[in-house]
């Protein structure tokens, strides 16, 4: 069933070089910058408060001191971003730095959460230590600094996005409260006997229950959509599923456990043309490539930010501005409303009318931090580094005895998801910890996709811009150990 490259007898030659972490951060500029005012993606008008001493990223002008190559050189306009090595991206992540079990951390389990850069965590720190207040009606100069990061944080997500409007951008807790938000809002309202929700068995947990809820209440039904044995959605299946029943696709950019980066672009086409609505799960699309829900031409796209290098407990609901105007509020609570009497209650606009009761402001400003902080570096290069470090990988894992990789679309991104002949999920995790190498095991909220494989769980080790092929050597080496003891 192995999916991975043929073994090789020797260890595969590598394409990126194992990259070391520089003892020699760069050193941060010593003037004061406001983040808001200094972020790359922050063109409205700036927070007075400036939340940290430190800029939004750090200079790139000095050599690495480590570095095994050169970094990847961007494909866009030249000084339009920062060049790209792994390098640049480690020396800002503190928790990069420690030892776990006497043994530097290698952490691959960035499909669960990613790591946070220091100019994150220093935001963070700088806002509830100099900027605290809530946001919205203050008038005080706390409140009007507080609430003009917030809203700076929208546009930033609406730009990274490449939405219209600030206005289009609802914050929510995450990619599941965001989908829970459109079932219950638009589903509701928009589903009834009869209608098709069109899922993929690819789908995460989170994009799968919701609209079991939603279905059962509305009396609609949850279709899943097959997939091929390589983890690619079969497109010919969906393309027959899809009919004048069907009121909205539900489908993620790329998937927690395959790695599966579907057609979502062809897919939202042709469900336009039966009057489908589709809804995008970002989650784990965001970090490793751009996106553009204008192309995409969804309807709802949704994401986290704790798997995009900002805080927990932050995520964002973008929906074209026609269908948000039309759904209907979801909790009630301050924030979301105009005026209150025991007669009649009016309310805000959107996307105000969908965020009842007070934001998570700092997660918002931390966000923010995040979106700069990656944005700085050429996303393409980015891309295409990952890529490099994949197909590494997939090459290295191949040499170990009884190992299996799940999935093998064509497009996908670096998730690694496997079994070990003789070995339980856990216990691979277990023992990988060991050796400070965490990876995640289990069903990995996507029971449907390992059941297409007659699986239960599986192991997985998911990569992110800050990992190495130094750090895959030593997941394999680790791997070749276990399966000796055996």
């Amino acid at each position: 069933m192995s999916t991975a490259p043929t073994a090789a007898t020797t260890a595969p030659a590598d394409p990126v070089t194992a990259a070391q972490a520089t003892a020699d951060p760069v050193t941060a500029a010593q003037t004061t910058t406001d983040p808001v005012a200094a972020a790359p993606l922050s063109a409205e008008p700036a927070a007075h408060t400036q939340f940290t001493d430190h800029p939004v990223h750090p200079t790139t002008t000095q050599p690495l001191q480590a570095a095994a190559t050169q970094p990847v050189q961007p494909t866009g306009l030249p000084g339009q971003h920062a060049a790209f090595s792994p390098e640049m991206a480690r020396r800002d992540f503190p928790v990069l730095h420690r030892t776990v079990n006497g043994h530097p951390l290698v952490w691959l389990d960035n499909g669960a959460t990613t790591q946070k850069p220091r100019q994150v965590i220093e935001t963070l720190t700088g806002f509830y230590g100099s900027a605290n207040s809530n946001i919205h009606r203050g008038a005080h100069t706390m409140a009007r600094e507080a609430t003009e990061a917030y809203e700076a944080g929208r546009a930033a997500v609406a730009r990274f996005l490449g939405a219209p409007s600030p206005d289009d951008i609802v914050f929510v807790r995450g990619t599941t409260e965001a989908i829970n938000l459109v079932a219950q809002s638009w589903g509701r309202a928009n589903l009834g006997p009869g209608d098709d929700i069109l899922v993929p068995v690819l789908e995460h947990h989170s994009n799968i229950v919701p609209w079991q809820l939603v279905a059962k209440e509305t009396r609609a039904r949850v279709v899943p959509v097959p997939l091929r044995p390589d983890g690619q959605i079969d497109f010919h299946a969906y393309a027959d599923l899809l009919s004048m029943r069907t009121r909205l696709v539900a489908v993620s950019q790329a998937s927690n456990v395959l790695g599966t980066v579907p057609p979502v672009r062809e897919m939202t086409a042709l469900a336009h043309r039966y009057g489908a609505k589709v809804l995008v799960d970002g989650a784990q699309a965001v970090a490793h490539f751009p996106v553009d829900v204008q192309d995409l031409d969804a309807d709802f796209y949704v994401f986290s930010g704790h798997k995009l290098f900002a805080p927990t407990g932050i995520g964002a609901l973008y929906a074209k501005p026609e269908i948000l105007r039309n759904m209907a509020p979801w909790q009630g609570g301050g924030n979301m409303i105009e005026s209150v009497s025991f007669h009649r209650t009016t309310y805000a606009p959107v996307p105000h009318l969908l965020e009842a009761g007070t934001g998570h402001i700092s997660g918002v400003v931390g966000l923010l931090s995040a979106l700069n902080w990656l944005t700085s570096f050429d996303r393409d290069a980015i891309a295409a580094y990952e890529n490099s470090l994949m197909a590494y990988a997939q090459q290295a894992l191949a040499t170990v005895p009884g190992l299996e990789l799940l999935g093998s679309a064509p497009d996908r991104i670096a998730v690694l998801t496997f079994t070990l002949a003789g070995h339980d999920p856990s216990t691979i995790a277990e023992w990988l910890d060991r050796d400070g190498i965490a990876i995640r095991a289990g069903h990995h909220c996507a029971q449907p996709a390992l059941a297409h494989y007659g699986l239960e769980s599986a192991a997985r080790a998911s990569l992110a811009l800050y990992n190495t092929s130094e750090e895959v050597d030593k997941l394999v080496a680790s791997l070749h150990r276990l399966q000796q003891t055996t």
